[in-house]
């Protein structure tokens, strides 16, 4: 009988957003925590309402800016990143995400995004200079923080079929670019397909066994599913002002699909 092979042990940032500690986001935020150490994984958490993060860009950011002078928060980011000047919670999320080798955030789906706090993080955690900036590699690539898995694990109130291809809001892979690829591709993390529980207003006890099971399925494959195979900026797919050239996209491609490579 051959004896299976272990997975790699793995270090995983977990980014919790919903100010509800009893609410379905935290049991699945629960979930994915105990399933992950369960397989031998190292697992970090950020409860950002546990935090009372902070969840705007302002001066008070950056501690060199003096009350008089105008700020240029790119120009700031990027000067506080590369000196160590940023504040105390910016760079130890920032920690986080260096140590981490996935990235999972897991947030109910509030108008169509993120909630604001989850937006927040982003905003101050992905600074110039870090994420991306004349600093680190060009966006678009494996380059500034790349080599990390990402996932999306989000609650929707409405049903599944409303966010489908012909739904009235839109293909759910649409909804979501903007955090695909404008987040975790631009920074040159690796994303999945997301992962997504639908109909969560007054979710049956059964209906949420089923989603876990379906979740654990989905952590399982964290390290081992195939990422969306975004197209790269530098890789003679785009012309010098960033246009998908004419003839790479397979016939009838249209919208946000050409920027995925064509399978095959």
């Amino acid at each position: 009988m051959t004896e299976a092979v272990p997975q790699q042990r793995k270090k995983i940032l977990v980014v919790s957003a919903h100010p509800e500690r009893r609410s379905l986001n935290a049991a699945l935020a629960d979930f994915a925590v105990e399933h992950l150490r369960s397989a031998g994984h190292e697992v970090r958490v950020s409860d950002l309402y546990a935090m009372k993060w902070k969840a705007t860009v302002d001066a008070d950011d950056f501690p060199d800016h003096t009350p008089d002078g105008r700020l240029d928060v790119l120009a700031g980011q990027e000067r506080a990143t590369l000196t160590g000047r940023l504040t105390a919670d910016v760079a130890a999320e920032q920690e986080k995400v260096r140590w981490s080798d996935a990235v999972i955030l897991q947030f109910p789906m509030w108008w169509f995004s993120v909630p604001a706090i989850l937006k927040g993080w982003i905003d101050r955690v992905f600074t110039n200079g870090f994420a991306y900036g004349p600093s680190v590699p060009p966006p678009y690539t494996e380059g500034a923080l790349g080599g990390r898995r990402a996932l999306l694990s989000t609650t929707v109130g409405a049903r599944q079929s409303a966010f489908s291809d012909r739904g009235v809001h839109g293909d759910l892979t649409d909804v979501l670019h903007p955090l695909q690829h404008g987040l975790f591709w631009f920074t040159g993390m690796a994303p999945l397909v997301p992962f997504a529980v639908y109909g969560t207003v007054g979710l049956p006890q059964r209906e949420f066994a089923a989603a876990t099971r379906a979740y654990g399925h989905r952590l399982d494959g964290l390290f081992t599913d195939d990422p969306i195979p975004y197209r790269t900026l530098d890789g003679g797919d785009y012309d010098h002002d960033m246009r998908l050239l004419p003839g790479t996209e397979t016939p009838g491609t249209t919208g946000l699909d050409l920027h995925v490579r064509p399978q095959g």
